[in-house]
């Protein structure tokens, strides 16, 4: 089974997924400005298009993508707002839209978690956006306990924050656009990379992706990703292997 979105499979393909591995997966995105090269759901594209290489090399289902998300917050601006791209202090960027307070965020997170959990699934992987991810991670421990589930997210804890091969490592750098290129390379324009005085490309944290970004890279952070989180996940659904088998007894 190719299919892997959970919002175009039918029940019968669901109930078959979710028995040979009842993982969910998350993608934690945003509409956020990412530059004039990158679309506004990058975030959620990202991760979405990550899971779905996951899901077919480990088994799994992939839910639609969130756009709301935390994040810095000072007044009516959030996130790169706060950066102040590309005029050098806070001002409103275009096309952002999806902060909400962290509460919110968390309400919204348990109840996604508890219908899962009612649905049948005992591990989700959530992944996107960097403070939402790390909202899902600092509350992962309390949550697993809650809802009895397994709760990961792909951040390598044995790599650094500027690891090339990582998953959403930037901001529209050379790892958020590489991977773009690499995912859906009809939505990256790099001759449209804003250009600050001191020559720097506006709008990036992280390496510059006219110099440093290609799909190659991409698919190579992809790949390795895809394996490192294969043999997590495959060690964890032969922990439930018994666990599952007893339920249905």
């Amino acid at each position: 089974m190719n299919e892997v979105l959970y919002a175009h499979l039918t029940p019968l393909e669901f109930r078959q997924r979710i028995a040979q591995a009842p993982i969910a997966y998350l993608p934690l995105g945003t509409l956020e400005w990412h530059g004039e090269h990158l679309p506004l759901g990058a975030d959620g594209l990202q991760a979405q298009g990550f899971f779905i290489h996951l899901a077919r090399e480990v088994g799994g289902i992939v839910l639609p993508m969130l756009f709301l998300g935390p994040d810095l917050h000072q007044g009516n601006h959030y996130g790169m707002d706060i950066v102040g791209f590309p005029k050098g202090q806070p001002h409103q960027l275009d096309g952002s839209a999806y902060w909400v307070r962290d509460h919110l965020f968390g309400e919204l997170l348990e109840n996604i978690l508890s219908q899962l959990a009612r649905a049948g699934f005992k591990i989700v992987v959530a992944h996107g956006h960097g403070p939402s991810t790390r909202y899902f991670q600092n509350h992962a421990h309390a949550w697993e306990k809650k809802f009895y589930l397994k709760l990961f997210n792909c951040w390598d804890p044995s790599a650094g924050m500027d690891d090339e091969l990582g998953i959403q490592m930037d901001h529209a750098g050379a790892n958020e656009t590489s991977l773009m290129m690499a995912l859906h390379p009809e939505l990256v324009h790099l001759n449209a990379i804003s250009v600050g005085p001191d020559g720097s490309p506006e709008a990036v944290i992280g390496k510059d992706p006219r110099h440093y970004a290609s799909a190659e890279l991409g698919e190579k952070a992809i790949q390795h990703q895809v394996n490192r989180m294969a043999l997590l996940l495959q060690s964890e659904l032969t922990t439930l292997n018994p666990l599952l088998k007893e339920s249905k007894a």
